[in-house]
């Protein structure tokens, strides 16, 4: 394909890492260096290239000399073409049959929908473990014949593609492990269960950023359609009910979910949100990224049963009755408030007289001193305080520091104050 306004992959290679943009040698099978063989293609003997390459936004618009190709890229595994302007797969093939150790290829953000990917163009990706098609608009037809010429294909990524619906083939892909299907448009559970029909060996499914608002599936039916599946997210879907996160548990395999963003969870604490999640998830191990421990398992589900223990009994979770069984009926929690008290009634000594009155315990002792001024009748500067609490074994406690605050003693109500003079 001939596009003089683009440029090649060759090209681009060529002056991405030339002897003048990168004169050191990196390391083994990095950066450039000047080999001492004059043997070869004058450029080859120039160029020692990575086995990783990221030719992103570099307006690729072709493949340019194969015959090059082959004899740089022999040794390639990743290959990163985002963000250019491939439109003919013929063109990919090129440069792809060319690079025969490759496992990793991102096509991201390339106008590929502009044309039509063969079956005998596809075969040149049969190595591919690992395939980015994220905002490529690709069809499912292309899915299709993808899947049916990349044998290995274990990951598959196929976000921001605008997809409303899934097209299910009539063949099965065994190899795919972990599918990335965010920021679409799927919003129908039918939608998603053709992703369990057309992977059934799949691992991960990431569906971030999607509207699916309910898992309308029997329990025994959603086990059969993801066997295998260990790693579910369902970040920032419109699911509503707790009814669809009781229904995770029918995933045999499941461990990790990822529930963060969801309308249902909204009205809810963070706390309360973390731990009704996990008290009705028992086999997941971690959620939202974080490891859930035995403790904070065994923690979740006590504050389940005390959550629930005065709802009527027609509105109880199945869940609430099964933690009944393992750990019994539980009391609520005694309400303790925490708070620092910000007064204290005290008995204040001074000579034979006793007088009662509340202080304000955010003061210092020299404020407290100015407070007494006019009870006893001294001077501050020749006023001595002692303070002694009625529960301590010890005697009274000088309060010498003017500048400490009347808090940090722990004054309680009932406690004394004792005041004397220092020219007594």
């Amino acid at each position: 394909m001939d596009q003089p306004s683009g440029r090649s992959f060759m090209q681009v290679l060529c002056e991405k890492y030339s002897p003048e943009n990168f004169p050191y040698r990196r390391g083994p099978g990095m950066g450039v260096h000047v080999p001492a063989t004059p043997q070869g293609s004058p450029m080859k003997d120039r160029l020692n290239l990575p086995s990783v390459l990221v030719l992103n936004s570099c307006g690729i618009t072709c493949a340019g000399d194969e015959k090059e190709i082959a004899a740089f890229c022999a040794h390639v595994s990743e290959l990163d073409l985002s963000d250019n302007k491939l439109e003919d797969w013929h063109e990919v093939s090129k440069i792809v049959s060319n690079v025969p150790q490759l496992e990793f290829l991102n096509l991201s953000s390339n106008p590929l929908n502009l044309s039509v990917l063969e079956r005998t163009c596809a075969g040149s990706f049969s190595g591919v473990r690992k395939l980015v098609l994220n905002n490529s608009k690709a069809s499912w037809e292309t899915v299709h014949t993808i899947l049916q010429e990349l044998p290995d294909l274990e990951e598959l990524f196929l976000c921001l593609n605008d997809y409303e619906t899934v097209s299910c083939p009539s063949i099965r892909c065994h190899s795919l492990k972990l599918l990335h299907i965010t920021d679409n448009n799927l919003q129908d559970w039918t939608e998603i269960r053709k992703l369990g029909v057309m992977f059934p060996s799949l691992d991960t499914l990431v569906l971030a950023n999607n509207h699916l608002n309910s898992i309308e599936e029997p329990n025994d039916s959603l086990a059969r359609l993801f066997p295998n599946l260990r790693s579910i997210s369902l970040h920032k879907s419109g699911l509503q009910s707790w009814e669809d996160i009781d229904k995770l548990n029918s995933f045999p395999k499941l461990e990790e979910v990822r529930l963060l963003g969801i309308p249902l969870l909204q009205p809810y604490t963070t706390e309360e949100r973390r731990k009704l999640v996990i008290a009705r998830l028992p086999s997941v191990s971690k959620l939202n990224g974080s490891v859930v421990t035995d403790g904070e398992r065994e923690d979740s589900e006590r504050f389940f049963i005390r959550y629930y223990v005065d709802v009527p009994q027609e509105e109880v979770p199945f869940r609430y009755h099964e933690l009944i069984t393992k750990y019994g009926k539980l009391e609520p929690l005694a309400e303790v408030d925490l708070r620092p008290q910000s007064s204290a009634k005290v008995e204040v000594h001074y000579n034979d007289q006793v007088e009662e009155m509340s202080i304000r315990l955010d003061q210092t002792v020299a404020e407290l001193k100015k407070q007494l001024k006019a009870l006893v009748q001294l001077p501050t500067s020749n006023m001595l305080l002692y303070y002694f609490d009625h529960e301590a074994p010890f005697g009274p406690e000088e309060m010498k520091y003017s500048s400490r605050a009347l808090h940090s003693f722990g004054i309680r109500d009932g406690d004394k104050i004792f005041v004397e003079s220092k020219t007594k």
